[in-house]
């Protein structure tokens, strides 16, 4: 993607100062957005990163065309979580300290955004993805990783734990007994083992990373956007006990079956297999 690579490069250099200023950046192509994290040298996560992150959102979920929101990173580390400098700016007080749990408590509401949203996402892990930056990966639809990267939620080194969703969403992605291991060993795994326990639907070398994503990406773009959106929205309902998932499956089924695009694409698929 020709927008994807000028991206890559504004990651490295101030051609634009802008835009080199922006921790993430976006370009939208087609039906995929890449947010491309770009904060030098790790990804790092402070307030002004999550700002970007509500305001990437915020422009994905208003381009209607959008389909996939393709999360990456410019940088060598996919990302290693919160920034040193802001935990050391607040860990000192016991007010500083409370203002790190209402910090946390706005990366797990922008966590959450992109696991609501109607728009498939998925992160690409090239280099480590570490404590938020693993949590970040993880409230994404799907993940693909590097063989050589490394994951995991290790906080429990700190005397912490991984509060920006990472406890609900391992348990949830890879199971009790895999999340315990994990957290409870603040563990971290590379990237093909990572995905034999389940935290990621596919893995390549290093360099085969990008085509990978790539073609993912490209393969759920070309997919109706209504049948994304409701599919996702039972997957969701099987998760929830307080939804009867079966009678989302009827209700979606209901509304794609009135529109002209389903009608069309189950028309010509008829067309073609009739005797």
């Amino acid at each position: 993607m020709a927008n994807d690579q000028s991206n890559e490069k504004a990651c490295g250099s101030d051609r634009v100062a802008a835009e080199a200023a922006e921790p993430i950046t976006l370009t939208i192509d087609g039906g995929i957005a890449v947010a491309t994290l770009c904060r030098p040298p790790v990804n790092a996560i402070d307030d002004a990163w999550v700002g970007r992150l509500n305001r990437v959102l915020d422009a994905v979920e208003a381009d209607e065309q959008v389909r996939v929101l393709w999360m990456r990173s410019g940088q060598r580390v996919f990302c290693a979580g919160a920034d040193l400098d802001f935990m050391r700016q607040r860990f000192a007080t016991a007010e500083g300290r409370r203002a790190m749990v209402d910090f946390t408590r706005r990366l797990q509401q922008v966590y959450a955004r992109i696991e609501r949203s109607p728009r498939v996402s998925l992160a690409e892990i090239g280099g480590p993805a570490l404590g938020g930056g693993f949590e970040l990966a993880l409230a994404c639809d799907l993940r693909v990783v590097a063989d050589e990267a490394r994951l995991g939620l290790p906080e429990a080194r700190l005397g912490l734990l991984p509060a920006a969703g990472g406890t609900q969403r391992m348990t949830r992605v890879c199971g009790e007994a895999i999340a315990r291991r994990l957290i409870l060993g603040a563990e971290v795994v590379p990237g093909v083992e990572a995905t034999g326990l389940g935290l990621a639907q596919w893995h390549a070398p290093a360099a085969q990373l990008r085509t990978l994503a790539g073609e993912i990406a490209a393969r759920i773009a070309a997919l109706p956007v209504a049948a994304l959106r409701e599919s996702k929205r039972c997957i969701g309902a099987a998760l929830d006990a307080r939804v009867d998932g079966y009678e989302a499956e009827l209700e979606g089924s209901g509304a794609l079956l009135a529109l002209h695009e389903t009608q069309e694409r189950v028309r010509r698929f008829l067309e073609r297999d009739a005797p």
